[in-house]
């Protein structure tokens, strides 16, 4: 698995923090529980201590990344621009398009292109208006008088599509959260709108629904994956695989699961909370890692209030969502409040939210991975990030693990999809 001359350019859109990235790229440590040594033995994963493994590098590596959300530059950029590279672009995928179709800019060549279209209009979350959203994709309202229009939120896949037809990659993996599924037939309109690219077309599987628990995320997280192969490029049997003409589940492009709910079959139990907050110390006897001592001091709402429960520390994690401090859900409640985990070692700890790198844990992000720093006119940091900042680009991010498991599948294929010329 490890070939060492495998090398792959990805082109990431829509990128937020990374999560995507982080995992196509690999060579980042995961919880010992996240790691099926049995299923991903080819991997070559390395034990660094008690807890944890070290990933691989997949030979995949971004030469691109965007998005709109100061926050997100501020958190992808110290931890990918290791060689200074200027990879990251704070602007719209429609500006960005445009930029090219004028000739004042260029997308560098790619073999995949990977892309976390905006899902807030999918979600069921949300107010779901879909593909009629009112946002326009700097982030802002449209105007009054304004119409939904191909330049909304709720389309903006529409122009990925439009980098996809510039690129031209051999591959592109687009990701979005469950709820699309369940919004009329938006999902068979996006793989319609997808297939019809270029002259021959991509062959766009059918996408399925991969919950994070089933990959060693310690949290309860479905997204929704779209893959598309360039017609131009398969392999005569590849397109008959994907196409479902011949059955050759060899050639699925979606990852095996390595956990499930109560293990068994080779498989892992999916991983708790409690194994992925391992080793974290309380924000108040913290003194280096800022994401680990900055937490919501939002005040308990009640139960009938979305984030105002305890998280349970026998079972995956909660969702984390990209929403403001009162909807991060407590590490501790009393019991009073319902909580069970002030209790025994943790009875005299106070009463709090998650903290942000506990958020980060249940993303599988390492804890190298920084989301909160101070601010730019005190320390004269040049990326600062607040813990509002954190919490945001954590609940719009792809678990890195899952990423990984996709850019592993893929890589394990990819000779068998794709004509070397």
């Amino acid at each position: 698995m490890n070939n060492p001359t495998f090398s792959k350019s990805v082109l990431s859109l829509f990128s937020g923090c990374g999560g995507m990235d982080l995992g196509f790229e690999g060579g980042f440590p995961i919880l010992k529980d996240s790691f099926n040594s049995i299923m991903c033995k080819q991997w070559g994963a390395l034990p660094t201590g008690k807890n944890w493994v070290q990933l691989p590098k997949t030979g995949f590596n971004v030469v691109f990344a965007n998005d709109i959300l100061k926050a997100a530059e501020n958190s992808w950029v110290p931890f990918f621009e290791k060689n200074s590279l200027n990879r990251f672009q704070k602007k719209s995928v429609v500006e960005l398009v445009k930029a090219a179709k004028d000739g004042l800019f260029s997308f560098p060549k790619a073999d995949v292109i990977t892309g976390g279209f905006p899902c807030q209009d999918f979600s069921v979350a949300g107010k779901r208006n879909g593909f009629n959203s009112h946002k326009g994709h700097h982030g802002g309202l449209l105007g009054r008088d304004d119409d939904p229009n191909d330049e909304n939120r709720g389309k903006l896949y529409m122009w990925m599509r439009a980098v996809i037809e510039i690129v031209k990659p051999k591959l592109f993996i687009a990701e979005n959260v469950k709820g699309l599924v369940s919004l009329l037939n938006a999902k068979s309109i996006i793989e319609r709108d997808f297939s019809n690219i270029g002259r021959n077309g991509y062959l766009v599987v059918e996408a399925q629904v991969l919950n994070a628990c089933d990959y060693g995320v310690p949290q309860r997280r479905e997204r929704v994956v779209f893959f598309g192969f360039n017609k131009d490029y398969l392999l005569p049997e590849a397109l008959d695989a994907l196409s479902g003409i011949l059955m050759s589940p060899k050639l699925d492009p979606y990852p095996f699961p390595t956990h499930s709910k109560s293990g068994g079959s080779d498989r892992l139990p999916w991983v708790s909370a409690r194994s992925a907050f391992v080793s974290l110390k309380e924000p108040s006897k913290e003194r280096n890692d800022l994401s680990q001592m900055a937490f919501s001091k939002a005040k308990w709402y009640g139960t009938h209030c979305q984030g105002n429960k305890e998280v349970n520390l026998n079972s995956p994690g909660p969702t984390i969502r990209a929403e403001h401090h009162g909807n991060i859900e407590f590490r501790r409640l009393s019991s009073l409040r319902g909580g069970q985990n002030k209790k025994g070692d943790e009875a005299s700890l106070a009463e709090r939210r998650l903290t942000v790198r506990e958020c980060a844990r249940l993303q599988t992000f390492p804890d190298s991975f920084q989301f909160v720093r101070k601010d730019e006119t005190k320390s004269k940091q040049r990326y600062p990030l607040s813990a509002s900042d954190g919490y945001r680009v954590l609940g719009n991010a792809v678990p890195p693990l899952l990423a990984f498991h996709i850019a592993m599948r893929i890589k394990e294929n990819w000779n068998l999809y794709f004509r070397t010329n």
